[in-house]
């Protein structure tokens, strides 16, 4: 058998010193590359690594997400950038998840977000979504946000889209919720199904639309007693239908702002203050008494005067003969009246008296 020999016996160079060699050319190339690292901050933004904040305004062209968000974000503000659509996965870097705890996105035009578009932020405990212009908004847009405490939808909402925040607000996925922030968005009702699946404790729905919140509101209120309410600035009409929200906003601390929360109608009661009406002016039972009231005077007075024309039916004939002798005595009275008249015009008649 032939042997044919290595090219380090040849060279006269030992294998283990060819290897590490090959081994010190290899990391000098990869040193040297110019591939971008995982922890470049991205173009147009500005980065702290120190806390961790990632900020990117308007300028220099960028109009769309980032795409090469660092791993070590924590915090990241993007305003002003113009986004339409917030894609599934919007913020997955490569695959890759990361640990956001903080993501503001307010400002940005943002008109759709698609089922998952915060797929991989486990972690995310703020999400800030204020003063965008929302028009289509899918039931699974906040799927796993497991951990997420705080959310904002401060002025977000396009009229017609109100009504699909129901369905995005129900997924179990928000069950650590702690703040909800939904003013001015024009809303007639509270968009939550159930507030038992929560752990809210601060709702704010000031500068809304709402007139009244009904008795299965109230009611859940009342059984989730850490959730503080936020009213103020809505037209509340204030008649014996506000009964029930009358008692719950005197007798209980769960609304913070309840002197701010004023009549709009009737315009008697206008900018006065809920709280301080008086409790028969919104008590449905004496509206209803007062009603029936009115009604049963009404029939009583029908019923008179039916009876008084019956009277004069039954008596048309004595009455007939009243009216005939009065007419002939006024005759009589007046035929003495003239006579005298006469008399007293003529001027021979005059001089025969004298």
């Amino acid at each position: 058998m032939r042997i044919t020999p290595s090219a380090g016996h040849l060279s006269g160079v030992s294998p283990d010193r060819n290897r590490w060699g090959l081994h010190y050319v290899a990391l000098l190339c990869l040193l040297s590359s110019p591939v971008r690292t995982d922890d470049a901050c991205p173009s147009s933004c500005s980065c702290a690594r120190d806390s961790g904040t990632v900020t990117c305004l308007p300028g220099g062209g960028q109009t769309d997400l980032p795409a090469d968000i660092p791993r070590w974000t924590s915090t990241l503000i993007l305003k002003g950038r113009n986004i339409s659509t917030l894609p599934q996965g919007a913020f997955t870097v490569n695959g890759t998840e990361l640990e956001m705890v903080t993501l503001s996105l307010s400002y940005n035009g943002i008109q759709i977000i698609e089922p998952y578009a915060f797929l991989g932020l486990h972690r995310l405990h703020l999400l800030d979504l204020s003063h965008n212009q929302l028009e289509i908004i899918s039931s699974r847009a906040f799927h796993g946000l497991s951990e997420l405490r705080s959310l904002f939808l401060n002025y977000s909402f396009s009229p017609g889209a109100t009504g699909q925040l129901s369905g995005a607000l129900s997924a179990q996925s928000l069950r650590n919720l702690h703040r909800l922030e939904l003013a001015g968005n024009k809303l007639k009702f509270i968009p939550i199904k159930r507030l038992d699946i929560y752990n809210l404790h601060a709702l704010v729905l000031i500068n809304n639309s709402i007139e009244n919140l009904g008795r299965e509101n109230i009611s859940s209120f009342y059984q989730q007693r850490r959730i503080r309410v936020y009213l103020a600035l809505n037209p509340f009409r204030c008649n014996c239908e506000l009964e029930v929200f009358y008692y719950w906003l005197k007798n209980s601390s769960q609304c913070q702002d309840a002197e701010r929360v004023i009549c709009s109608e009737p315009e008697a009661r206008r900018g006065i203050p809920v709280a301080k009406l008086r409790g028969e002016d919104v008590d449905c039972m004496n509206e209803n008494l007062e009603a029936v009231s009115y009604v049963f005077l009404g029939i009583v007075l029908a019923l008179i005067g039916v009876v008084f024309l019956m009277v004069l039916y039954l008596n048309r004939g004595g009455i007939k003969r009243w009216l005939n002798n009065i007419r002939e005595a006024c005759r009589d009275q007046m035929e003495v009246y003239h006579y005298r008249y006469e008399q007293d015009s003529d001027p021979r008649l005059a001089n025969v008296a004298v």
